[in-house]
């Protein structure tokens, strides 16, 4: 791979990191003047923390393509799931509960559309980590257990989750199930991105030497 692709790719990678970096400080700082002054109620959205989370591999693989170095297979990994996430977070938001949040409309257009589309073209078209393990395919599940677990322990204690479908009036039965086609959704888009790794629908710019 020439080395000016190489550079091209990996300062895109960085620029689109920190622009949504900066954006996810601009929404925070908004919501400081209306009131809303909680960092842990800001990421507590899982659009916000999976936002921040992935900027931070862009960053991270970004550097690696810099420097013309291989991914470490946890980079890999990581990035993986991150697309999955956000690919969960542009499937609900656009096809599920369009147009919810509190957000200025740029703001939720950027999150939940230009963002997962963009991090969707860097995992399909640019060729720097291997193919990921089937067996391996679970691990898109952890952090967003983590997170669904965190939620809740709110919610039955101070009351506070992000979204309403999570809320615990509605019952163990449907919160249960809430969740369980939460995770059946994130191992469909799993697959789908396992499947990027091998499926060539255009030639990938191969980054790694």
């Amino acid at each position: 791979m020439k080395s000016s692709a190489r550079i091209a790719a990996g300062m895109a990678r960085i620029v689109l990191a920190l622009s949504v970096i900066t954006v996810l400080v601009h929404t925070y700082l908004l919501g400081i003047s209306a009131g809303r002054t909680s960092l842990f109620d800001y990421f507590g959205y899982f659009t916000n923390l999976t936002s921040l989370l992935t900027s931070a591999l862009l960053l991270a693989s970004g550097a690696l393509a810099l420097r013309g170095r291989r991914h470490p297979l946890w980079l890999s990994y990581a990035r993986g799931v991150a697309v999955t996430c956000m690919l969960l977070v542009a499937v609900i938001y656009n096809l599920i509960v369009p147009g919810t949040g509190s957000a200025p409309a740029w703001v939720s257009v950027v999150l939940h559309a230009v963002f997962p589309l963009l991090v969707a073209l860097d995992w399909l078209l640019i060729r720097d980590r291997p193919a990921l393990a089937w067996r391996h395919l679970w691990v898109v599940t952890v952090y967003p257990l983590v997170w669904i677990v965190v939620v809740l322990i709110r919610g039955a204690t101070d009351g506070w989750v992000p979204y309403g479908f999570l809320l615990p009036s509605h019952g163990p039965a449907v919160l249960a199930a809430h969740v369980a086609g939460l995770l059946a959704a994130l191992l469909a888009l799993g697959a789908l991105v396992w499947l990027a790794c091998r499926f060539r629908l255009v030639r990938r710019m191969q980054l790694s030497p």
